[in-house]
């Protein structure tokens, strides 16, 4: 057989470096996802599918990540078939049971559940439920690839544990002002990252009252949930790109925590929590961090 080599130079391109080096990508805004979404109506699937705007062909939320709510009613099932290589699904309220190939899970409002890939998962609700799920779907399709292996079994975190875990936080703070106090959800199959699973980076953060997290970054993009919040407008996040020398947020686009509702916070901007009201606020962020602290890039930086 004689190669025609015309045949595969054909896709063969060659752009100038300095005009090609920094390609103009898809813009990734803050986005707001409402509670309102899964109000009312028939058991389905509610995504977040910003495929336009990334400018993908297949589902997506962020490059990564694919998100949305499952509204499930009482005694009803909704089969998900996401071809991931891990998902993770949050209780937002209700009750019920998921059936995967390794076996049933039961689950109740709060509570979290990660799953390695899997060829499909049965979810049946015992009362009216409504869940939150996040994968890394877009990013297999990116690839153009599919999973050959589940790197974990899957994982059941209840909010009993959550709830018990986060009281010793607190406790070890108690009378100071940290940055920060929350629990990160981990695996014992990922050691080095710490994470939920090897692409999705979990942190059940509470956000006390009257208190002001400081402005930080990181350059993996976080798909906010809000857990609970105080009524009207009070806890919110702000966002913007740039800090000014003070360490203010310059312009930025403020995030109102309404419980149930979720909004993504772009890669590489600076957000600062404020909780204004005089109830305890709790936000669950879940970021591709696992696959961007794998690579070592992902830039965490804060004001302190």
């Amino acid at each position: 057989m004689q190669a025609n080599n015309l045949n595969w130079e054909v896709q063969a391109e060659f752009r100038e470096y300095l005009s090609a080096v920094n390609p103009e990508m898809p813009k990734i805004d803050v986005q707001v996802f409402p509670n309102t979404l899964y109000g009312e109506g028939a058991t389905r699937l509610i995504p977040f599918d910003l495929s336009d705007s990334l400018k993908t062909v297949y589902p997506a939320t962020t490059p990564n990540l694919y998100a949305g709510y499952l509204r499930i009613k009482a005694t009803e099932e909704l089969t998900t078939n996401f071809v991931a290589a891990s998902q993770m699904f949050f209780v937002i309220k209700g009750s019920g049971s998921t059936k995967m190939d390794s076996g049933m899970i039961a689950w109740n409002t709060g509570d979290l559940i990660t799953f390695p890939a899997i060829e499909s998962a049965h979810h049946q609700a015992s009362e009216d439920s409504i869940l939150f799920w996040v994968n890394d779907a877009p990013l297999l399709k990116y690839l153009g690839v599919i999973p050959n292996e589940k790197r974990f079994e899957p994982v059941l975190y209840t909010q009993e544990r959550i709830t018990q875990e986060l009281k010793k936080v607190r406790a070890l703070y108690e009378g100071k002002n940290p940055n920060r106090i929350g629990v990160l959800l981990s695996n014992p199959h990922f050691p080095t990252t710490m994470t939920l699973t090897q692409t999705l980076w979990s942190l059940y953060n509470i956000l006390p009252k009257g208190i002001v997290q400081n402005p930080h970054r990181h350059n993996s993009i976080a798909i906010d949930h809000c857990v609970s919040a105080g009524p009207g407008s009070d806890t919110y996040t702000m966002i913007g790109k740039d800090i000014d020398e003070d360490g203010h947020i310059i312009n930025p686009i403020k995030a109102v925590w309404s419980p149930g509702s979720t909004f993504i916070t772009p890669p590489g901007w600076w957000h600062s929590h404020h909780n204004e009201s005089n109830q305890d606020a709790i936000v669950l962020p879940i970021q591709d961090a696992g696959l961007i602290m794998n690579m070592q890039v992902l830039d965490f930086k804060m004001i302190r």
